[in-house]
């Protein structure tokens, strides 16, 4: 994707609309946009982190290492900012982004970004109510990860990708058993057992890695009930 203007990009952030027309120019000559392929590692754990990262198009998994697997932190819908947790506060990345799809990442200079904030109330306000929402968003799937039994959470999962991701009912599933099994703390044998008898049971239809919802209010209740 070449790379437009910052004043008349389609995929601006809402924070970025508020910049003044000197900060906007700012902001174009202090970002590099890049392009990822399908699976290309966007930034690694532990290198050094001196850039915010805009996720203008495409999607993309955050995931941590541990001792004995990944753990799938989020999945992050373009378009959105990445990484300013642990860029402000570490400086060294505390985990990994991967492109699901075709991604398209605008890198942002951190100076350029903290400038913005110490001088432009607007902005630093959108980015808190961003934070503030990935907080919250980040105890409920704490709260149902310990809460829910592995069949709620494979249900939640499902209508997530259909209601947040694709808005549709019909969509090609963008993570493999192993990562679905990451993202909601389960096994890959119990994830693919699941899948296949919520195929059979007519809640949804499987082909490949299509995916299409068939029994809405049957998955939405065993996505409640866990």
């Amino acid at each position: 994707m070449e790379k437009s203007p910052c004043t008349t990009c389609h995929f601006i952030s809402k924070a970025a609309r508020v910049l003044t027309d000197v900060e906007l120019e700012t902001l174009e000559s202090k970002c590099a946009q890049v392009s990822y392929r399908k699976g290309e590692v966007i930034f690694k754990q532990d290198a050094l982190s001196t850039n915010i990262i805009y996720i203008k198009t495409g999607l993309i998994k955050l995931h941590m290492a541990s001792k004995n697997r990944d753990q799938i932190i989020k999945i992050v819908k373009a378009p959105a900012y990445t990484g300013i947790p642990t860029t402000f506060a570490e400086n060294i990345n505390q985990y990994s982004a991967t492109a699901l799809q075709d991604t398209v990442a605008c890198f942002i200079d951190v100076n350029a970004f903290k400038t913005f904030i110490n001088n432009n109330g607007d902005f630093a306000f959108e980015i808190i109510i961003n934070l503030c929402q990935d907080s919250l968003e980040n105890y409920k799937r704490c709260v149902n990860r310990n809460q829910k039994k592995t069949p709620g959470r494979v249900a939640e999962t499902l209508l997530f990708f259909a209601e947040k991701i694709f808005d549709r009912e019909e969509f090609e599933f963008p993570l493999s058993r192993n990562d679905l099994a990451d993202l909601i703390c389960s096994s890959r044998e119990s994830v693919s057992r699941i899948i296949n008898d919520f195929n059979t049971d007519g809640l949804i239809s499987l082909e490949g890695k299509n995916i299409a919802i068939k029994n809405r209010k049957l998955l939405e209740q065993v996505a409640k009930n866990g």
